[in-house]
């Protein structure tokens, strides 16, 4: 069993000091874990988000909308102790967090054996998790809100960094309230749109690439780096901006309790590390969308914050920044990363082979959301690039 301790941050290896190299090696993992899922790209990267953050995640989704391999693609990324499950009404405690110790219990003890169960993961994922029993979800909300497993005798420190729940719908029963509520981010998923059928069955057909289970060397490491970072982000310039937000966010109707407007700085300031800096500010807005409960709140979020939110954009988070903010700054830069992608991937291309159409169609719609004349500049780069990949040699 895991030595018991009550401490409930997860420190940076001696010495280490966070840097952008740790942004840009999540940033990397993040492409390859949504390499190939069309329109759940920002699943992925609200999940890297919250581990950063320290705090869980909600994905709910008709069934089928590949909210299963969007978390596990990016839990294979990240590495480390990974533990999943099924929920259902008849789901034992004991099939998420261990057996009984039958040598303790011999002796009049009662502890739990808790080796490779949900206790000592430090990623994990509860599919259906609004089906457990009462049993299952009061044990789970001690653990999700403190990190520590508390059963019998058994006090136990978890390593957990991040817990993603999923779900077909949000709980309509109210005394599920409390525990939903330990999810501070929630992600909604729609099938994906009819424009985008044949990218889909394209998408499809390709052989499945499975991820990696241990994320190769140094990925939590470096999660847990970003992590002290946004604990020690400086917050200054951000919490005015953060206060009016969330000021209008109540006054529009969204329900933001006292304790998910505290937490919500730390998905401002885990997007600022994510994005290379130490001080959050008016890009990193993007993340309030998430604390909004309901499919309907988090469009509300974005309409009435959209003033607030139109500089906000995320070097490593392109999607879901882009998704949340719908500002024109996270648009060009996940344009910029997509176009640089697609000529990386035209340079390596096999002699005979040819991406002339994914290429053209990158540039159509850089046009379509920009004026040439106008464009960021590091788009502009990508652009010049990109009609010259086009043009006849």
């Amino acid at each position: 069993m895991t030595e018991i301790n009550t401490d409930q941050t997860f420190p940076a290896e001696p010495g280490a000091v966070p840097t952008a190299a740790d942004a840009e090696l999540i940033a990397a993992a993040v492409r390859a874990a949504g390499r190939g899922l069309l329109g759940r790209e920002s699943v992925a990267e609200v999940v890297v988000l919250c581990a950063v953050a320290g705090e869980h995640l909600l994905v709910v989704g008709a069934p089928g909308t590949a909210k299963s391999e969007a978390v596990r693609r990016m839990a294979g990324q990240l590495g480390g102790r990974y533990f999943e499950y099924l929920l259902g009404r008849f789901t034992e405690p004991n099939e998420l967090f261990g057996p009984v110790d039958l040598r303790g219990l011999r002796e009049g003890r009662v502890e739990y054996e808790t080796e490779g169960m949900l206790p000592e993961a430090e990623i994990a994922f509860l599919d259906e998790v609004f089906l457990g029993s009462t049993a299952v979800l009061n044990t789970l909300l001690g653990l999700l809100n403190e990190r520590v497993f508390r059963r019998g005798r058994t006090v136990l420190a978890s390593p957990l960094r991040i817990c993603v729940g999923a779900a077909n719908h949000l709980p309509q029963d109210p005394a599920l309230a409390a525990f939903a509520d330990r999810f501070l981010a929630r992600v909604f998923v729609e099938p994906v749109a009819d424009s985008r059928l044949e990218e889909l069955l394209e998408a499809g057909r390709r052989p499945a690439v499975p991820a990696p289970r241990d994320g190769g060397p140094g990925l939590l490491a470096a999660v847990d780096r970003l992590a002290a970072a946004a604990r020690a982000c400086d917050l200054d310039e951000a919490t005015p901006l953060v206060a009016t937000a969330l000021r209008r966010l109540r006054a529009a109707g969204v329900p933001i309790s006292d304790r998910r407007a505290v937490r919500s700085q730390k998905l401002v300031a885990a997007a600022a590390v994510l994005d290379g800096r130490t001080v959050a500010s008016a890009r990193d807005l993007w993340v309030l969308p998430l604390v909004a409960p309901t499919a309907d709140a988090q469009a509300l979020a974005r309409d009435v914050l959209a003033d607030l939110v139109e500089k906000s954009a995320n070097g490593s988070l392109v999607h879901a920044a882009e998704e949340l903010s719908r500002s024109t700054a996270a648009r060009a830069e996940r344009l910029a990363h997509a176009g640089a992608a697609l000529l990386a991937e035209h340079r390596d291309l096999p002699e005979g082979r040819d991406s002339r159409l994914r290429l053209e169609a990158a540039l159509r719609e850089i046009d379509a959301g920009f004026d040439p004349a106008a464009l960021p500049a590091a788009l502009a780069g990508i652009r010049a690039e990109l009609v010259a990949a086009v043009s006849p040699s």
